[in-house]
């Protein structure tokens, strides 16, 4: 099986790191933008895609600042893969970024930028500031 290739995207979003943390790190929250529907159970959480359910394992959070997962399909084959969200301030400015992190296959790449692109977009939505 070929080796994931790790990507980091940034985005500017006008929000303030306390709200976005929020919707970053909670099942309602994530739920609002990321899937259309997030259950939690202790360091388990399940996200639902219309017919489909993926898994993830919550590796470590740290509040108003980052949230990392690994699916379980990664950890059940003993990869370290994860996808991490963090919430990034500008020390002079101010200004809010989100940086992700993920892993994918290389011919995905693409397409996975994409999609995290919609995503933030539609979190950009609900928070009002798109």
């Amino acid at each position: 099986m070929q080796e994931k290739i790790k990507f980091e995207m940034e985005f500017p979003i006008q929000s303030s790191p306390q709200l976005l943390y929020q919707y970053i790190s909670t099942p309602s929250g994530l739920s609002e933008w990321f899937a259309d529907n997030v259950n939690s159970r202790g360091e388990f959480f399940t996200f639902i895609w219309n017919d489909s359910e993926e898994k993830a394992k919550l590796l470590s959070k740290k509040s108003g600042e980052r949230i990392k997962f690994r699916w379980m399909v990664d950890e059940d084959e003993g990869d370290s893969y994860y996808f991490e969200i963090r919430i990034q301030v500008d020390e002079i400015t101010k200004d809010v970024s989100i940086i992700v992190t993920d892993f994918i296959d290389e011919d995905e790449v693409e397409e996975a930028k994409m999609l995290w692109e919609n995503q933030i977009s539609d979190l950009k939505q609900v928070l009002g500031s798109a």
